[in-house]
C-alpha cells in the first residue's frame, strides 16, 4: 500500500474511496478539486521533480492562498514525503502491503 493511500485510509476513507481518490490524484486530472487543493497538488509535484526551481513566488502563492502555517505545512509535508521516498529508494525498501496502521476487529 502506497504511503498516501495509507494516510487516506488512516484519515478515515474506505477502501473504494481511496483507490478512487488516489487514482484521481495520480494521473493529474483535478478539475474536480477545489481552487486551493488543486494549487497545493501542482506545488508538491513541481517540488517533486524540480525542488531547486520552485521560486519564491510560488511559496508566496500559497501563503496568500493557505496562511503562513498552513503553506508550511504543505512546504513541510512534501519535503518530507520527497525525503522518506528517496530514503526508501537508495535502501530498496519495500513499500507495506497494507495498511499498518488499521485497528484490529471490526471498523472501517
Amino acid at each position: 500500500m502506497g504511503h498516501s493511500e495509507m494516510l487516506l485510509a488512516v484519515a478515515g476513507m474506505g477502501e473504494a474511496e481511496v483507490a478512487e481518490r488516489a487514482a484521481r490524484l495520480a494521473d493529474g486530472e483535478w478539475a474536480g478539486f477545489p481552487a486551493a487543493e488543486r494549487a497545493a497538488f501542482r506545488f508538491a509535484r513541481r517540488m517533486t521533480a524540480e525542488p531547486w526551481a520552485v521560486t519564491a513566488g510560488e511559496v508566496e502563492g500559497l501563503v496568500r492562498m493557505f496562511g503562513r502555517e498552513r503553506a508550511l505545512d504543505i512546504v513541510w509535508h512534501v519535503a518530507w514525503g520527497n525525503y522518506m521516498t528517496r530514503v526508501a529508494d537508495a535502501f530498496q525498501l519495500p513499500l507495506e502491503r497494507e495498511n499498518v496502521f488499521r485497528r484490529a476487529g471490526p471498523g472501517p
